[in-house]
C-alpha cells in the first residue's frame, strides 16, 4: 500500500472499484504528464445513494458528501491509469456539477467537498484550480458529478 492509500486508511476511507461507464467513454485517460477524469457521479456500491436536486429533494450537506464520493471515485479512476496514487505530482484542477434546484446558488460550497477530500488525502499535492458549475439535470438524476485533472511525477 502506498502512502496516498495509507492516508485514505487512516481517514477511514477505502478507494472503491472504479465506477463501470455509463456511455461510450473510458473513466480516465493519460495524455503525457497528465490524467483526466471522465466526468464521476457519486456512486457506491454500483448505485446512487440519493437522487434529485440539489436545495430541493437534497441538502447542500448531502450533497457535499456526495462530492466527497465524487471524488473518491475520481481518485480511483486515476489509479486504474497511472497504477499507483503516489505517483501524483499535484491536483491541478477540479470541475463539479451540482444539478440545482432554481434558486440554489450554493454550489461552491456543495464542491468544497472534493476539494476538502483531496487536500486531506494529498496534502498540499492536493491544491487545485476549480470550477463550480449549478446544472438543471446530471446523468441518472445525480445530484452531483465532478471530474479532475492530475499531473503525474
Amino acid at each position: 500500500m502506498g502512502a496516498v492509500e495509507a492516508k485514505l486508511a487512516e481517514l477511514g476511507l477505502s478507494l472503491p472499484a472504479v465506477v463501470p461507464p455509463l456511455a461510450a467513454y473510458q473513466p480516465a485517460v493519460q495524455s503525457g504528464p497528465y490524467v483526466y477524469t471522465a466526468g464521476q457521479l457519486p456512486m457506491v456500491d454500483g448505485k446512487l445513494p440519493v437522487t434529485g436536486k440539489v436545495g430541493a429533494e437534497v441538502t447542500p450537506e448531502e450533497a457535499k458528501e456526495l462530492a466527497r464520493t465524487c471524488a473518491l471515485n475520481a481518485l480511483a479512476a486515476v489509479k486504474s491509469v497511472a497504477g499507483d496514487l503516489d505517483r501524483i505530482a499535484r491536483v491541478v484542477k477540479v470541475v463539479g456539477f451540482v444539478a440545482s434546484a432554481s434558486d440554489f446558488t450554493g454550489q461552491p460550497a456543495v464542491l468544497n467537498g472534493a476539494s476538502e477530500l483531496l487536500g486531506e488525502v494529498l496534502g498540499d499535492k492536493g491544491v487545485h484550480a476549480r470550477s463550480a458549475v449549478g446544472v438543471a439535470v446530471l446523468p441518472l438524476d445525480a445530484p452531483v458529478e465532478v471530474e479532475i485533472q492530475v499531473e503525474l511525477a
